[in-house]
């Protein structure tokens, strides 16, 4: 029989045991090992049933315990010292708050993050991979360091799925519903006491509404939106039903609710807290790219602000961040442009904000692209006025990606930056490392240097010594194993086998036997099979009789990737042999509680998916912290970390495996050759370290490299130094542009140059957002006129000798444009058979004169001859002007014999 109704009953805490509610509510307690214990000691059975939930804790632990526990003297000590210390936590200064008072630039006084999914914690299901894990670590990070984060995201009533198989290893999928009663949320209200809410216009007159959870990240609130309210039509009551599901306009939808929503969403927030307004808006991914249209809704929409539409671009270009997650088109979200007008246009339209402009936004204008498609990550890097990708390697990678949206630039010079992703220490090193750690270099500094990420080096952890070190790694290793045993039989149950077949499972791996882990989404490129190419070699390596392997494997497809699903089955089938299921075995339902036993219970963590596809990566780091070994492919963060000493590097067979079609001979063979390089370096290296023993039984050179990879890569990982990064280069100058452009310019004196269109004073106040987009506005105009007309130098010779110097004179025909609109760039260095410029030096000339008689205007400089070899140069002008953030920004460039015009910079 099935209920009409569900809702939950609270249990009633008596008033010496209210700071639990406080200490339950603010998500702190899943990286803050004293509240867990806390919470465990409350009731150790009903905390393990209720998966370690504080929440639903306190909702199901007899009345009768909590009354013994409010007078319990030592307890109401215990849970007073905590209440005070997430206090302290909650209001005392920190790494930001020591910026703002030493910083010659005032950071923003606030930055509103977007991300389509959160990892805050296994009891909050609203994460489905990387990208959430990363927001989630991205928040808890900020909220150590005192940074005045609002995050943005949607509830999802059945967040992401659980996984179970089949009896023949086929996945399943269930989607529970969440009760947001019993979870670690509250409701956002007005003084009435009714609910926030936030409304967005639909085509037909319709309307999609929200109301606004707000789950508390230490000292960060994350905002999640929720259509599932009786305001709503059944199909807007789904909206937010569920993680990366549903068709096209579904997930428009919800695109549109997280970035239009989600801007409402946090001035409402900061209208009834006071918080400080964002000065710094940061989409993780373009999903949230629409934020973008409602914030120049809201200036053109302010009669203060007196800006058009492009104006208001220029304003909210400057303040904003994209971050792109993704290393190949196919990840982008990509729409058909009549759906997008649709929800744009008509009785749908965002007042001062025409449907065209809003297409033009996310237009595919470069070559090769779609014109009946609307591009999220092109609207992303047209809104944004700074755009990263998440490693070294990614960064170079998203430059070529996007090179189409800058024609005439080299890749290299496209606005992309990099900022290395991080991971939360305190959310992912196991207790006993920190422990270890705390040992020798005390507990505070222990905590300095998880949180800060201000060390090069962990200094101190030299001092470890050897035993101590490896009788960590095997009581970690042996957590693990109990672990893994105890979801394999859950796992077995649930695919119909009795208690009465599954006796062998207690024998399943060896808590002295080296463990490898690979756990992660399942996508075709990460290439979960790649161990399964030989499996007679492979089961060579599991069941060796002196140097055996055991590996632990986890990981969901998406519901809808069949493909997935198919190399899941592979290796459940592998794995479910009874000659080397002792020695192998897949784990369902990947999720962050597995992941905080896996990590640290491996000794290698592998990773090998197709070079270079891995943006980032970060499942490695979360393994090193733990002292955990990486065995991968040179990709992502591995890339630019690896030394040699802190694990191995996986040989590749080609750079470009990416683009290979999968069911291609060269596919084929590629991975043919990398299976082979993975089974030799485990056989060859990684397992003959971990079994060469000294006299005293200690893997002495593996304890070196553990030892290495705790010391180095321990402070570069961390989430902690990435949202200093962030704060230091991204958000603090564009929180210095934008309100640069947000301030009002000083009327000009009564016969100065300057038209009424150049100086529109009669339509309001002039800030420097308008005087932007109107210079650009004639710039863009007038570029086609602009030309290099004739080059010249004084060394027409061959050979010139090192040190010499050439001087340049070049002609330009600048057309309507002045000299002090353009900048004319002499570009050198090393030439290839093709001509092309390599390792790049640029050299700005100076204009000599006025135009002569047929307009042109002369430049001049001397280029100095500083290195041997084939050497090349050429010229070309792009716009010029101060508050442009990159040269390459506009999009625009004049070369010899040619002039460049792009028709996607016409937006920037």
């Amino acid at each position: 029989m099935k209920a009409i109704r569900r809702f939950t009953v609270r249990t009633v805490l008596p008033e010496q045991l209210q700071p639990l509610h406080e200490l339950a509510l603010n998500l702190r307690w899943s990286w803050h090992p004293e509240t867990r214990d806390l919470f465990r000691s409350v009731d150790p059975e009903v905390w393990a049933a209720t998966g370690e939930d504080p929440v639903r804790l306190l909702g199901e632990v007899p009345a009768a315990r909590l009354a013994a526990l409010a007078v319990d003297r030592r307890f109401l000590r215990r849970l007073g010292d905590l209440a005070d210390d997430l206090r302290d936590y909650l209001t005392g200064p920190r790494w930001y708050q020591t910026q703002l008072e030493t910083g010659a630039t005032p950071p923003p006084a606030a930055i509103a993050y977007f991300s389509p999914e959160y990892g805050i914690a296994a009891t909050l299901p609203q994460y489905s991979g990387g990208l959430g894990i990363l927001a989630g670590d991205h928040l808890k990070a900020a909220s150590d360091l005192g940074v005045p984060i609002i995050g943005v995201g949607l509830f999802y009533r059945h967040g992401y799925f659980r996984q179970s198989l089949s009896r023949d290893g086929w996945q399943q999928e269930r989607y529970p519903l969440l009760d947001p009663d019993e979870l670690a949320v509250s409701l956002l209200r007005e003084a009435d006491g009714s609910p926030c809410r936030v409304d967005l216009a639909l085509p037909g007159g319709r309307t999609l509404a929200a109301h606004i959870w707000k789950a508390q990240v230490g000292r960060v609130p994350l905002l999640l939106l929720d259509s599932d309210i009786e305001a709503n039509s059944p199909a807007e009551r789904d909206v937010t039903d569920r993680l990366y599901g549903g068709g096209s306009e579904h997930r428009l939808l919800q695109e549109m609710l997280l970035g239009i929503g989600g801007v409402r969403a946090v001035r409402a927030y900061c209208r009834r807290t006071g918080h400080p307004a964002p000065e710094v808006f940061h989409t993780n991914e373009g999903h949230a790219g629409f934020l973008g249209v409602e914030r120049i809704r809201e200036l053109v929409a302010d009669p203060a602000a007196g800006l058009d539409f492009a104006a208001a671009l220029e304003s909210v270009r400057a303040g904003t961040l994209f971050t792109t997650h993704t290393p190949v088109p196919a990840g982008i979200d990509r729409f058909d442009r009549d759906l997008v007008a649709r929800h744009f246009g008509g009785d749908a339209a965002l007042p001062g904000v025409p449907v065209e402009s809003v297409l033009g936004l996310g237009a595919e204008t470069w070559r090769g692209g779609d014109p009946k498609l609307f591009n999220m990550a092109a609207m992303g890097l047209r809104l944004a006025q700074r755009a990263n990708g998440v490693s070294t390697l990614h960064g170079e990678v998203s430059r070529s990606m996007f090179n189409g949206l800058w024609p005439g630039f080299d890749p290299a010079e496209v606005p992309i930056t990099s900022v290395t992703n991080g991971v939360h220490a305190a959310t992912w090193i196991d207790p006993a490392v920190i422990r270890l750690g705390a040992a020798e270099i005390g507990a505070d500094r222990a905590e300095e240097a998880m949180t800060t990420g201000e060390t090069k080096r962990w200094t101190g952890l030299e001092r470890i010594g050897n035993a101590e070190i490896w009788d960590l790694r095997r009581s970690l290793r042996a957590q693990l194993v109990d672990e893994a045993r105890r979801r394999l039989r859950t796992s077995w149950r649930q695919r119909g086998a009795g208690e009465a077949e599954l006796g062998w499972v207690s024998s399943v791996l060896d808590p002295d036997v080296l463990t490898i882990g690979f756990a992660r989404r399942v996508p075709s490129y990460k290439r979960l099979t790649l161990m399964l190419r030989d499996p007679d070699r492979l089961r060579a390596l599991l069941l060796h009789p002196t140097r055996p392997v055991q590996i632990v494997v986890a990981g969901k497809a998406h519901p809808a990737d069949d493909g997935g699903k198919r190399l899941i089955q592979q290796m459940v089938a592998f794995a479910d042999d009874p000659a080397v299921r002792h020695r192998i075995v897949f784990l369902p339902d990947y999720d962050m509680a597995m992941a905080q036993h896996l990590y640290p219970g491996c000794d290698v963590w592998l990773n090998n998916p197709l070079r270079p596809l891995e943006a980032c990566g970060t499942s490695g780091m979360k393994a090193a912290l733990n002292g955990c070994l990486n065995l991968s492919v040179l990709d992502g963060w591995w890339d630019e970390w690896f030394d040699g000493q802190n694990g191995w590097a996986i040989p590749t067979a080609d750079e470009g495996g990416g683009v290979l079609d999968p069911d291609s001979s060269e596919a084929e063979r590629r991975d043919d050759i990398e299976a082979a390089a993975l089974y030799d370096l485990i056989e060859e290296q990684v397992a003959g370290r971990f079994y060469d023993r000294g006299a005293d039984g200690l893997p002495h050179r593996w304890i070196a490299m553990v030892r290495h990879t705790l010391v180095t890569l321990g402070p570069k990982v961390l989430a902690g130094r990435m949202v200093r990064e962030y704060v230091e280069r991204l958000y603090t100058p564009a929180a210095l542009a934008q309100r640069e452009l947000a301030a009002e310019l000083p009327p000009r004196a009564e016969g100065s140059a300057g038209t009424a269109a150049e100086r529109p004073e009669a339509a309001g106040r002039v800030t420097a957002a308008r005087e932007l987009a109107v210079w650009k506005a004639k710039v863009r105009e007038g570029w086609s006129a602009v030309r290099v007309e004739h080059v010249e130098a004084d060394c027409p010779a061959e050979a010139q000798e090192l040190g010499s110097s050439l001087s340049l004179r070049v002609q330009v025909a600048l057309g309507a444009l002045e000299p002090g609109d353009v900048e004319v760039q002499v570009v050198s260095g090393r030439v290839d058979e093709t001509d092309g410029i390599s390792e790049v030096s640029v050299l700005a000339l100076k204009p000599v004169g006025g135009p002569d008689l047929d307009g042109r205007t002369r430049y001049e400089g001397s280029l100095e001859l500083c290195r041997t070899g084939p050497f090349g140069y050429t010229v070309r002008v792009l716009p010029a002007h101060p508050r442009l953030a990159s040269p390459a920004e506009m999009g625009l460039v004049a070369l010899p014999a040619e002039s460049t015009g792009m028709d996607a910079g016409l937006l920037r």
